[in-house]
């Protein structure tokens, strides 16, 4: 017998696995820096606007990565865009520090997964 395979709710669960996870990884890390010290993809227009030193501004950017991670995995519909907003806002960062601009290319990749997955949760929630 011939099985029937639900392909968009596949790629829907591997997305919002993905989309949960990851940020919730990368946003830890900001607190403890073991993948990556985290700073140095921090414009340094960021602490002199601010006034907040890299480290304690990326905590805070763990802290929201984190959340977006949960909000993912709760309410994927609107956690992906959240995710999506935020990795423009990283390429943004990224394209005002020379040298990170592959990371930035990835992250816009990443970001289309994230719009993928808006799309994918539309027939899921």
């Amino acid at each position: 017998a011939e099985q029937s395979t639900d392909y968009a709710h596949e790629a829907y669960t591997i997305l919002k696995f993905g989309f949960t996870i990851a940020p919730i990884v990368a946003g830890l890390d900001k607190f403890f820096n073991l993948l990556v010290d985290w700073t140095q993809y921090l414009t340094p227009l960021v602490p002199r606007w601010t006034g907040i030193d890299p480290s304690s501004f990326m905590m805070a950017v763990g802290v929201i990565e984190i959340i977006a991670g949960i909000v993912v995995a709760v309410k994927p519909k609107f956690g992906a865009w959240v995710v999506a907003a935020w990795l423009w806002g990283i390429i943004v960062n990224l394209l005002l520090v020379p040298g990170f601009y592959d990371i930035a290319l990835r992250d816009l990749g990443l970001s289309f997964g994230a719009l993928a997955l808006t799309r994918l949760a539309q027939r899921e929630e």
